[in-house]
């Protein structure tokens, strides 16, 4: 077994146990982080579990959650680090909506090297290992081929919320615009996670998402890479923790991803 093969076991053990927890819970006491951003006491229990396990199995790798209010940007370049969002879409889990997920990513110089995504309300986990492939339920995955837009499905990460919301939301309104005149549809998810994990599945063709927090990308974009999708940022450069934006699909349609995203921003 490779060393990355190994550390892939490490997180789907770690992310199942995660997964376990918030396919029996309620969200319990939920708070406010920001204008119309949440976090609910699941949240916490989770990455508090999931951290126990890592540190035990893998004491000489760093840890950054989404609720641990540490620096998102220079930590995981400068070391290697376990990235956890404990409740990718915490708004649907809050609503009740099944389209929520525990994502883990072992990010190296700022590249995601293994990935788990465990959606316990779907039934579905989706893995994959830098080298080793990419694999939903023990079935290889392998990225669409549509070869033009307009036989695309490509989703669209959520609508922007918090104080700057106005001006971020311009460039997402403008972007829905050339995406819905360009491809077959759009869909938006709620849960980054899930969007890059369906492109890798062929579930959807494409996925636009103009922000990039690690714990909402590193997990799917090595995962999508090991399908064979391609992921970048908005100036069609690789996709990194310090890329602006998050574009994934095939190589061919990828490249008219950017174009159309490119167009659409000031």
């Amino acid at each position: 077994m490779t060393e990355l093969a190994g550390l892939l076991s490490v997180a789907r053990k770690a992310v199942a146990e995660g997964a376990d927890l918030l396919s029996r819970a309620v969200p319990g006491e939920v708070h406010t982080k920001s204008d119309r951003d949440f976090v609910t006491e699941l949240d916490l229990e989770i990455q508090r579990t999931v951290q126990r396990y890592l540190h035990a199995a893998t004491p000489g790798v760093g840890f950054l959650g989404e609720e641990s209010h540490i620096d998102a940007v220079t930590g995981p370049e400068t070391e290697q680090v376990w990235i956890l969002d404990p409740i990718d879409g915490t708004s649907n889990f809050i609503h009740g909506l099944p389209l929520c997920a525990v994502s883990l990513a072992l990010v190296r110089n700022g590249q995601p090297k293994v990935g788990v995504i465990r959606a316990p309300f779907l039934g579905a986990e989706y893995y994959a290992a830098e080298g080793v492939g990419a694999f939903a339920d023990g079935v290889r995955l392998s990225a669409g081929a549509a070869r033009q837009l307009r036989e695309a499905i490509v989703s669209i990460g959520d609508y922007a919320v918090g104080p700057d919301a106005a001006v971020a939301n311009h460039n997402r309104f403008a972007l829905t615009r050339k995406l819905a005149e360009s491809v077959e549809r759009i869909r938006m998810f709620g849960s980054a996670a899930l969007d890059l994990a369906w492109v890798a599945e062929g579930r959807t063709d494409g996925c636009v998402i103009l922000s990039n927090k690690p714990w909402d990308m590193a997990a799917g974009v090595v995962i999508a890479r090991e399908s064979g999708a391609v992921v970048l940022d908005s100036d069609g450069t690789e996709h990194s923790v310090r890329a602006r934006h998050t574009i994934a699909a095939n190589p061919v349609l990828a490249r008219e991803l950017v174009r159309l995203v490119t167009g659409s921003l000031d």
